[in-house]
């Protein structure tokens, strides 16, 4: 074989590692930047779930407030 084609394929074989190579790193970082996403997006969703449970319970004590000042309020006008 002529030492340019050796040459060639050589370069050709050591530009497609470089290639294969560069796309599996970019690859591996993208999934792990995804998974990375991924754990914040499920504090975010625990949060705000967290976040709609207190607010129903506000809304709970609220309600039992605002019944227990009626009561006083009736419980006043009975004694006084």
């Amino acid at each position: 074989m002529d030492a340019t084609v050796i040459t060639a394929v050589l370069a050709l074989v050591g530009t497609l590692a470089g290639t294969f190579g560069g796309i599996l790193t970019s690859t591996k970082l993208t999934n792990y930047r995804i998974e990375q996403l991924e754990k914040r997006f499920e504090k975010i969703s625990s949060f705000a779930e967290k976040i709609t449970l207190l607010e129903g319970n506000d809304k709970l004590l609220h309600e039992k407030i605002d019944v227990a000042n009626h009561r006083i309020s009736d419980l006043e006008a009975k004694v006084g």
